[in-house]
């Protein structure tokens, strides 16, 4: 399994216009092949900050991912509503487990 988790400041201006995008990212990514979760929200301490938690089953799924139509407009129209660099990171997952709380 592969993990992203992505952490992006959005300038407050353009903020409604990157959130209706990536509504639309999410919604189409969720339905891709090999796509286990994928999702973003809001940071509660800054809501200015969009964070992705994606999980893939495969490498294969998560580069099909990257050529995906709506991931390649998602990427061409960040820049304009980035207020500072994202932070991407990739865990490679052996195994996961489910915690009770």
């Amino acid at each position: 399994m592969l993990v992203v988790h992505a952490a992006f400041p959005l300038d407050p201006e353009k903020r409604d216009e990157a959130l209706d995008q990536i509504a639309d990212l999410v919604e189409q990514s969720q339905a891709e092949d090999g796509m286990i979760d994928y999702r973003a929200t809001t940071d509660l301490t800054d809501p200015n900050v969009v964070r992705f938690f994606e999980q893939y089953e495969s490498e294969d799924a998560f580069v099909a991912h990257t050529q995906t139509d709506h991931f390649e407009a998602f990427e061409a129209a960040l820049p304009e509503y980035l207020a500072g660099e994202p932070e991407i990171t990739r865990f490679d997952v052996d195994s996961a487990t489910e915690l009770d709380l």
